[in-house]
């Protein structure tokens, strides 16, 4: 059974873990200092194992950001991503939230409308 958990601050070795073979490149990062500064971030655990999460960052106000949206390969086309955007949004909207963001691949269009999130005109610069 799989099982959501509400800021469950997952070690860095399990971020890691998730994020290597969910991208498919390999990560090594310190995730505590972004953790702490989120508004919230949501863990997928079955059977005591990482298998998704997503971390939902904010401006400090009325602003949230959906970021990191992941679930492990041996595990998607089971709603685990669709369960994890929504309870982020529940989550977000619980502790204050106006706005949720999303930025996304085209590929990935589809999968956000049907958590809801509508397309809107936005900018970018890449900064590195």
């Amino acid at each position: 059974m799989l099982d959501l958990r509400i800021d469950p601050f997952p070690s860095a070795a399990e971020l890691n873990a998730l994020f290597s073979v969910a991208w498919g490149s390999p990560h090594n990062r310190d995730f505590t200092a972004i953790l702490s500064r989120s508004l919230a971030h949501i863990g997928a655990y079955q059977d005591g194992r990482l298998a998704g999460f997503v971390n939902v960052a904010w401006d400090g106000g009325i602003h949230a950001f959906i970021l990191d949206t992941s679930v492990h390969p041996d595990m998607r086309r089971q709603g685990i991503a669709t369960r994890l955007v929504r309870e982020a949004t529940r989550v977000a909207r619980e502790r204050g939230a106006e706005w949720l963001h999303v930025d996304f691949e085209p590929h990935l269009t589809g999968f956000y409308r049907a958590c809801g999130f509508k397309p809107t005109e936005a900018g970018l610069i890449k900064l590195a």
